[in-house]
């Protein structure tokens, strides 16, 4: 009401330049949170997974995702299948995939 117009204008126009250095700002440094806390740590994780599944051999003991403990009876590289055996009768079908860890030798045993 007692400012004047001209006053008022330019008090708002250097507002909103400032704002839109601001916002940009603030992009930038999500954009980096975002890349250095969830994008580079999943993508070393994919890396280290596809390593795990491409070192899978014959006669490895192998823990998968859904808690089982077996040794690998046969490796299917057409379509990514391993056949487990979890003992001396029992053998299951699962995804490449699905393996979490390889576990040392002799670890089955000694449960």
């Amino acid at each position: 009401m007692f400012i004047s117009n001209a006053y008022a204008a330019d008090a708002a126009t250097s507002a909103q330049q400032g704002g839109t250095m601001e916002l940009i700002f603030m992009l930038v440094i999500f954009g980096l949170i975002f890349y250095f806390m969830i994008f580079r740590p999943q993508s070393k994780r994919v890396k280290e997974h596809k390593s795990l599944m491409s070192s899978l051999s014959k006669g490895d003991e192998v823990l998968t995702s859904g808690g089982i403990l077996g040794k690998i009876a046969k490796i299917s590289d057409e379509n990514d299948y391993v056949l487990l055996s979890l003992n001396d009768t029992t053998q299951i079908t699962i995804k490449k995939d699905y393996i979490a860890a390889v576990l040392p030798k002799g670890s089955i045993q000694s449960l």
